[in-house]
């Protein structure tokens, strides 16, 4: 079987997420600058309100993946608040400056994680030899990788998933995600062998405001062509959809 994992941010999404039949979440915040972790309120109303599984992004910024000493500091408490909270697992990644991955940051991390399954993201993505990167996370005894197969999307970088997975065998799951859509879900499925996707934006639609008034004169955030009285969410429709193309491999 096929494992559907959705990213989302927010309460709405993530109920939305399991009504529509979506195996595991990855509960994140701020998603247009590539997610950064949610609050420990967000957390623990999803894990209350959820029965399927909740990995959380243990990201403490945007921007790259070289980490300052201070910033290192958060990201071990956010892992701390994670296990806390009642997640199921973390998804996280550290590089150091020449691109490779952060041995020892990263295995002080999954330590500290454990028991908690732990998902090792797209930072894989901006390594320069993925081959051995993947080795680098054999070496720590990650549990997943998330991988565009270091392109824009998972389709254009389905040859590389391919050798990744086949790099793997069943010693870490390679989870492909970028881009994935109903349009080629089952295709990557096939070309990539992997048992797991990962899908954000292909799962959301505009959801109206429930105001009644409507103040158009002004945004709250930076984007003039942002509007407040419509969110971009999960829907349980969008989810289906997905399903059902990728049951259809």
């Amino acid at each position: 079987m096929t494992i559907l994992e959705v990213c989302l941010t927010g309460i709405e999404s993530a109920l939305a997420a399991q009504a529509g039949g979506a195996h595991r979440i990855e509960l994140c915040e701020n998603l247009a600058q590539g997610g950064t972790t949610p609050s420990l309120g967000m957390m623990t109303v999803v894990r209350q309100q959820l029965t399927i599984a909740v990995h959380v992004l243990i990201r403490p910024r945007a921007g790259d993946f070289c980490y300052s000493k201070a910033e290192f500091a958060v990201m071990r408490q956010d892992v701390l608040v994670a296990k806390e909270a009642g997640m199921d697992g973390v998804v996280l990644g550290i590089l150091l400056p020449d691109g490779t991955i952060d041995k020892p940051r990263c295995r002080e991390l999954i330590e500290l994680a454990r028991p908690l399954s732990v998902t090792f993201h797209r930072a894989f993505d901006m390594t320069p030899d993925p081959h051995a990167a993947l080795d680098d996370l054999l070496e720590l005894g990650i549990d997943r990788l998330l991988t565009s197969g270091q392109a824009g999307t998972a389709v254009q970088g389905q040859a590389l998933i391919r050798q990744l997975q086949q790099q793997a065998g069943e010693r870490l799951i390679v989870l492909a995600g970028g881009g994935v859509t109903t349009q080629n879900a089952s295709a990557l499925l096939k070309a990539t062998s992997v048992q797991e996707l990962h899908a954000g934006s292909s799962c959301t639609e505009w959801v109206p405001s429930r105001m009644t008034f409507q103040n158009q004169n002004l945004v709250m955030g930076n984007d003039p062509g942002a509007s407040e009285y419509a969110v971009q969410q999960v829907t349980a429709r969008r989810v289906r959809e997905l399903l059902t193309a990728i049951k259809s491999n």
